[in-house]
């Protein structure tokens, strides 16, 4: 890649990344265009089964995005209403969102301060008579704690649905030695192809995994209508598919996936650099038990000054992104007596701390080097922070 600052600066370059594959992608159209095999076929199937190998799992099943996925996963498992899910409020809303819609109770947990992800021991405590399934998210392209969630789930006879949406071949070391990918691990996985993603489409896609072949069919009669024999419905199901055309993509870029985390990890290494032992800056932490394959690259600002980093940084061309502002605790269609503000302060004082700066596999040195300048050019001209006087002697 070309070493230049003069190419605009965005916080994920498809277009970049898409001339890297374009003799690629173009032949793959063309020989769907030519077919007009749109639905379904073996672009979709071929890419099931390379996902399969690629993850070292049974199943994969493609639906049409990631929230789709989600769903699926937990009508698949029969849970009736009124059943509680636990899951994180650090996380987009359709996390949840198909939770509500499907009847169930969300019960949200806290996360750890240090890597943003879901606290194995405040799902313990969270748990009740009600509680049917846990749902961890692998946030910013970095794993949650599986083997301690996974052993909390079998003590309680629980269901986990891995949230992995986000760290699409990031590994994970389990308790026992082995190493596994992620989404591979529960009941179920899922995961997001939404275009900028690690592995994204050009339109919207999704995808279940699972070891469990007779979930496996469930899952997949559900996709389809609830129906194995066309025009047959014998279990309520949904409409959801992966277009042919975003299956071709999906399996080149397949092929890149690798290569994609290094671009990534390489990325965030100019930036730890850059911050190290900054004062105000603390970089993302890495778990001692997953790989870190960085969606997001994601800042904790202190002292306030996270709103006018934002800003400065726009006004030198540079875009940063707030994930997420607010907890899903707190947004008003989920708020409830049971969890409210105070109650989750890891992840309420993670929303007025967290930036995430441009991350993707076409960010060069010269973008990086200005993208780093330009962060440490704020603190440069803030004026410090004014000394804590003791009041204590006085009235």
């Amino acid at each position: 890649m070309t070493s230049t600052t003069t190419r605009t600066i965005q916080m994920v370059d498809l277009v970049g990344q898409y001339h890297r594959i374009k003799p690629e992608v173009d032949a793959a159209f063309a020989r769907i265009l030519e077919s007009a095999g749109f639905i379904g076929g073996p672009e979709v199937k071929g890419f099931e089964q390379e996902l399969s190998g690629h993850l070292g799992c049974q199943e994969t099943i493609a639906c049409a995005n990631g929230t789709d996925a989600i769903q699926i996963a937990l009508m698949a498992l029969g849970l009736s209403p009124g059943d509680e899910v636990i899951t994180t409020a650090f996380t987009f809303v359709a996390t949840v969102e198909v939770v509500g819609l499907l009847g169930l109770t969300p019960v949200f947990a806290d996360v750890d301060p240090e890597t943003f992800l879901i606290d194995p021991e405040d799902i313990r405590r969270k748990i009740t008579p009600r509680t049917k399934a846990i749902v961890p998210v692998h946030l910013f392209g970095q794993c949650a704690d599986m083997g301690a969630i996974m052993a909390i789930a079998a003590e309680h006879g629980l269901h986990v649905v891995e949230d992995n949406a986000q760290a699409i071949g990031a590994a994970i070391n389990m308790p026992d030695g082995t190493t596994r990918k992620a989404g591979t691990i529960g009941t179920v996985g899922t995961t997001s192809f939404f275009p900028s993603k690690n592995l994204g489409c050009y339109g919207d896609g999704g995808a279940l995994f699972t070891n469990d072949k007779v979930l496996a069919g469930r899952i997949r009669q559900i996709c389809n209508h609830g129906s194995e024999v066309r025009y047959y419905h014998d279990i309520l199901g949904v409409n959801s598919r992966l277009d042919a055309l975003q299956a071709a993509v999906l399996r080149i870029k397949l092929r890149h996936l690798n290569e994609y985390a290094s671009d990534r990890n390489r990325a965030a290494t100019a930036y730890d650099q850059a911050f190290a032992g900054h004062s105000h800056l603390r970089t993302p932490v890495r778990t001692g038990h997953s790989d870190h394959v960085f969606h997001q690259y994601t800042l904790r600002v202190a002292g306030g000054h996270r709103d006018g980093l934002k800003k400065h940084l726009e006004a030198h061309g540079v875009p940063a992104m707030v994930y997420y502002p607010v907890p899903l605790h707190l947004q008003k269609a989920y708020a409830t007596r049971r969890c409210g503000k105070g109650d989750l302060p890891v992840s309420e004082t993670l929303a007025a701390e967290v930036l995430s700066l441009p991350m993707h596999t076409e960010l060069d040195a010269g973008q990086l080097a200005h993208i780093t300048g330009a962060v440490l050019s704020y603190f440069g001209n803030i004026h410090p922070d004014p000394p804590t006087h003791n009041h204590s002697d006085h009235p």
